[in-house]
This record gives structure tokens, C-alpha cells and sequence, in this order.
């Protein structure tokens, strides 16, 4: 059976008279699924079990996850807990040295079959992206014009 999903959907719409794109993330037991082009289908009940599964499979994972490619601008990421049994986060920051210059959000919170919404403007630059409560890999995002 063939697995069919959207990867990075993108909408544009209005917050408080704020032109912004949403972005929906979604996290499965250890992952997003979005660019990993779909679910693992790894069950996980703690950190520490996402953490070991991490260590041994997130460079093979990483190398052929998709990046998300974004232009400059306002965006709304809607990250959801779609059946991990203990709250999630997102953090969103710039990569290596810029992440003490780029834009970054983040916070947590995130109950099973629930969603939280992270507004921010990105800048040109590479960013990552993670869960730290799930724990996930660092993928990556890329802002230019």
C-alpha cells in the first residue's frame, strides 16, 4: 500500500492585519513527518527512547530529508502532536553561529492530538528546526529571495 501526503502545505492569510503563510508541521514519535516525506511509523513513550532511536538512524534520516524552502516574510507554523503520548514543543532558530542572529520561536506545550501556533518573520539565512521534548533531528530551512 502506497502512503500519499502533503508535504509542507502552505497558506496565506491575515493575523491582526499581519499578511503571514501558515506552515503545518506535524510530529509523530521521534519525527516530523513533513521532511521525512511521511511517518516512521516509530512508537516511542519517553525522551530517552527518542533519543536512542535518534542516535543510531537521524544522519541517514537527515540526508534524505527535504528542506523547507522559504522566501523572506511573515509565517505562522502550526506544529501538531498528531499520537505522541507526552507534550511536544518547536523550536525554530538560525543555524551554527546565526542562531544568535537570526530571528528564532519557540515553546512547548504541545498535548497529544493537539496543535500550538509559533508567529515569526524570517530573514534570509539557514535555519533548523526541532522538537528538544520529542526529541527530533535538526532539519533544515532555507530562507533567500
Amino acid at each position: 500500500m502506497r502512503e500519499l501526503f502533503l508535504v509542507f502545505a502552505i497558506t496565506v492569510f491575515s493575523v491582526n492585519g499581519w499578511a503571514v503563510e501558515l506552515i503545518e508541521l506535524t510530529q509523530t514519535a521521534c519525527q516530523f513527518t513533513e521532511p521525512e516525506r511521511g511517518d516512521r511509523h516509530y512508537k516511542a513513550e519517553s525522551y530517552d527512547a527518542c533519543e536512542s532511536y535518534n542516535e543510531t538512524t537521524s544522519v541517514q534520516r537527515l540526508n534524505a530529508a527535504k528542506v523547507l524552502e522559504l522566501k523572506p516574510g511573515g509565517y505562522l507554523f502550526r506544529v501538531h502532536n498528531r499520537d505522541v503520548p507526552y507534550l511536544l514543543g518547536f523550536w525554530l532558530r538560525g543555524k551554527g553561529l546565526d542562531r544568535f542572529t537570526l530571528p528564532s520561536v519557540s515553546g512547548g506545550g504541545i498535548d497529544t492530538g493537539g496543535y500550538q501556533e509559533y508567529q515569526i518573520t524570517l530573514e534570509e539565512g539557514e535555519y533548523l528546526y526541532s522538537c528538544p521534548l520529542n526529541p527530533t533531528p535538526d532539519y533544515k530551512l532555507v530562507v533567500k529571495q
